[in-house]
């Protein structure tokens, strides 16, 4: 290692000197061939080790359970074991923390002592480059600093129109549908009209041809890390695969839309979208802003964080809404009430509280995000267990959202929960993290997601479709595995 490498990375070779950028298969199998041949290490005296669900498989431990069905055995060891439960993958040790001062300790109280696995870390790097999502350290530090004023309310506020537009558009195919009696999938429409908000919103972008080849690109990107995300054993990224060649060419329309937008805002064709704000933004400590490899990361960040996350918790919340009338007779009522005959406004926004409810309800029992992982970087006692260096810690919305100790009748969908938002704790209900990496786009999810919901369901309500099956899906993000098919009712 040299001085210059040192310099510029510090953070990097950091996190290589505590062996953390070692995918975790490539530590599971170190680990394992050291315990066959030297047989468990010792733990320092006096720690104590959290208890473990009943024994997996004898090679993989917890490992098959986890992957296959990590919904239900998450909740399921919650119950068995309590707020700390230990998991052996294979090799490697892993911790699920439960309970809210767990996930408050992990997110803000300690930040500093965690860092995201590489694992995770590589596979959504290989769309967002070292986008806010991926990068560590001082880096994110600075990158966030840069990027925070584009979110500012004040500026999230000129966007509502777009959102309004967009949502309303599809209200009018919805029209058509509704005469013609005919089902569709409600969760492909979310993901349409949130891509065509941020594509406007971020981009700048109207809806054209070039704008559907950028949409077809994200929906295959994402896609397809949401696949590798599922895999045991991966190909590199330069190992001529068909899945690799159409990866990277789906990658390269991103990136060369991107690069020419970047490349007409620094010569001066002006934008109202938040790609403008980004150019303007700088260090408030530097003076400094972004390089254009750096606005590429952040953009393709965006195109993530506001895109899918946000359509999942639409889809999700039109699956409720069709299964609890009464909600959405209550929620019909508000709309009525605000709205009139009109479409909502941001000026709205603060009046839809019910509408709101309702969002946060759906957030909670479907988080879009639905697992957050993080590793020690040394040896850390948190409620007087053991956390190894180089383990992994997950915290799950799915579950702590679920905490019977925190929630009464936490399956139930009862948006009355949240009448007053101020009084939930906000690491017992966490769907956009916490602590300094809070998501920085929440301001905008919230506002887009009330807004489309309200210009919809002000004019339809979703029944759903007898007998289709609507599973959740935890890829990178909770997804209905099959959709939600559902039939549109005219108000």
């Amino acid at each position: 290692m040299n001085a210059a490498t040192s310099v510029a990375h510090p953070d990097k070779i950091d996190l290589e000197e505590r062996g953390l950028l070692r995918p975790l298969w490539q530590e599971s199998a170190k680990k394992f061939l050291y315990q066959l041949t030297h047989g468990a290490p010792a733990h320092p005296p006096g720690t104590r080790l959290a208890p473990s669900p009943t024994p997996g498989d004898r090679i993989l431990g917890h490992l098959r359970e986890g992957v296959g069905d990590p919904l239900t055995s998450f909740l399921r060891w919650r119950g068995e074991v309590g707020d700390v439960v230990r998991l052996r993958l294979a090799g490697t040790t892993a911790h699920l923390l439960c309970h809210p001062r767990l996930v408050r300790a992990v997110l803000q109280e300690r930040h500093r002592d965690f860092v995201k696995p590489i694992q995770g870390r590589q596979n959504m790097a290989r769309m967002l480059g070292n986008g806010l999502l991926v990068s560590e350290g001082s880096f994110w530090l600075r990158q966030r600093r840069i990027a925070q004023p584009a979110f500012l309310k004040r500026r999230i506020d000129g966007f509502g129109e777009r959102m309004v537009t967009a949502a309303s558009q599809l209200a009018d195919e919805w029209a058509l549908r509704a005469r013609r009696e005919e089902t569709f999938d409600v969760s492909k429409d979310m993901m349409h009209v949130t891509l065509r908000v941020v594509q406007e919103t971020l981009l700048g972008a109207e809806p054209t041809e070039d704008g559907d080849r950028i949409g077809d690109s994200v929906s295959y990107v994402l896609g397809e890390v949401n696949r590798r995300f599922t895999r045991v054993i991966d190909p590199p990224d330069d190992w001529p695969t068909p899945a690799n060649r159409r990866f990277q060419r789906a990658k390269a329309v991103l990136d060369d839309a991107v690069f020419d937008i970047i490349r007409r805002r620094r010569a001066g064709e002006g934008g109202e979208d938040l790609l403008s704000m980004l150019l303007e933004a700088r260090d408030a400590e530097t003076g400094e802003g972004m390089d254009d490899e750096q606005l590429r990361d952040e953009v393709m960040t965006i195109f993530l964080a506001g895109h899918e996350t946000t359509a999942n918790a639409l889809s999700w919340t039109f699956y409720l809404l069709g299964r609890h009338p009464h909600v959405a007779r209550r929620l019909a009522d508000e709309l009525r009430e605000v709205l009139g005959d009109r479409d909502p406004t941001t000026a709205d926004y603060g009046r839809l509280a019910y509408t709101q409810q309702v969002f946060r309800e759906s957030m909670r029992l479907y988080p879009p995000a639905w697992i957050i992982a993080r590793a020690p970087l040394e040896d850390i006692e948190l409620d007087g267990y053991l956390l190894p260096a180089g383990s992994r810690v997950f915290l799950s919305p799915w579950v702590t959202h679920r905490h019977p100790e925190i929630w009464s009748d936490p399956e139930g969908f009862d948006p009355d929960r949240f009448a007053d938002p101020k009084a939930i704790d906000r690491f017992a209900f966490f769907p956009f993290g916490g602590g300094p990496r809070l998501c920085i786009g929440h301001g905008f999810a919230m506002m887009e997601g009330v807004l489309i919901l309200a210009t919809l369901a002000r004019r339809f309500h979703l029944e759903l479709v007898p007998g289709h099956a609507v599973t959740p899906q935890p890829l990178v993000t909770l997804r209905p595995r099959d959709g939600v098919r559902v039939v549109a009712r005219a108000r």
